[in-house]
């Protein structure tokens, strides 16, 4: 699967809510770290959304223990219907095999770095995206703002990378980087991630339910299409401080 322009996944636990997720998402995160029996469910599948396997531990922000944490998410990227897998740049540095196992499944790599306790400098930032691009088809980096600043950091990193010829894709997390999803794929980003309605998994802070997000950015495309806000319903929550458009 290659994303020409920017792709909307929703995230989720629980691949029976796929349909949910049709005519706002591109494809399905599929987080296995969260999830009863991933691979049963894998195997159950027949959604017609692709999906993008994660396998965290609590290191990396999720609930998956180190033992078999890569065979299962290895055994995941043999479904037909699993287009892309993420792996965390500090994995793939310690076990630079599993690129050529993964993609022996013809699966795209999205290479991650998260830094949940600040946002590098700019230098640093870009040669962390350099390297995550040197092991995937897509690098993928979440940091998180001490100050606006710091979003503006993020966001001139993406662009920075998005005109180097990287396809990248980048959050800041917590509510003061929600704009950061939002306008993410202005500066270049690759992939915008929110969870359906009501997922029972607990998720990131600063995040927007899929169809308000699908709206969002669709309403600040710069490419003469038409503004799409019909996802903005009354019952979504959003960050303080952030107004929807009418």
């Amino acid at each position: 699967m290659t994303i020409d322009d920017f792709a909307l996944a929703a995230t989720t636990n629980d691949l029976t809510r796929e349909p949910e997720a049709r005519g706002a998402a591109d494809l399905v995160e599929f987080r296995m770290d969260k999830a009863t029996d991933p691979i049963a469910q894998l195997e159950a599948y027949d959604g017609e959304l692709p999906i993008l396997a994660t396998n965290r531990n609590q290191w990396f922000g999720g609930k998956a223990r180190d033992a078999g944490r890569l065979d299962a998410l290895f055994a995941a990227s043999r479904f037909d219907a699993v287009a892309y897998v993420d792996i965390e740049l500090e994995t793939v540095r310690a076990t630079e095999w599993l690129t050529g196992e993964f993609r022996g499944n013809d699966v795209d790599l999205i290479v991650s770095h998260h830094d949940f306790d600040a946002t590098p400098e700019r230098e640093v930032l870009m040669a962390i995206i350099d390297q995550c691009a040197d092991y995937g088809d897509v690098a993928k980096v979440a940091t998180f703002p001490n100050d606006p600043s710091d979003t503006l950091t993020l966001l001139g990193a993406l662009h920075e990378a998005t005109q180097a010829g990287i396809d990248a894709a980048g959050i800041a997390m917590g509510e003061l980087g929600s704009h950061t999803r939002v306008v993410g794929h202005v500066y270049g980003s690759k992939l915008g991630y929110a969870p359906l309605a009501d997922d029972e998994s607990e998720y990131a802070p600063g995040q927007f339910p899929l169809r308000t997000l699908r709206a969002l950015v669709d309403a600040t495309r710069i490419d003469g299409d038409a503004p799409a806000t019909e996802g903005l319903g009354d019952d979504v929550s959003t960050p303080s401080g952030l107004s929807l458009p009418n």
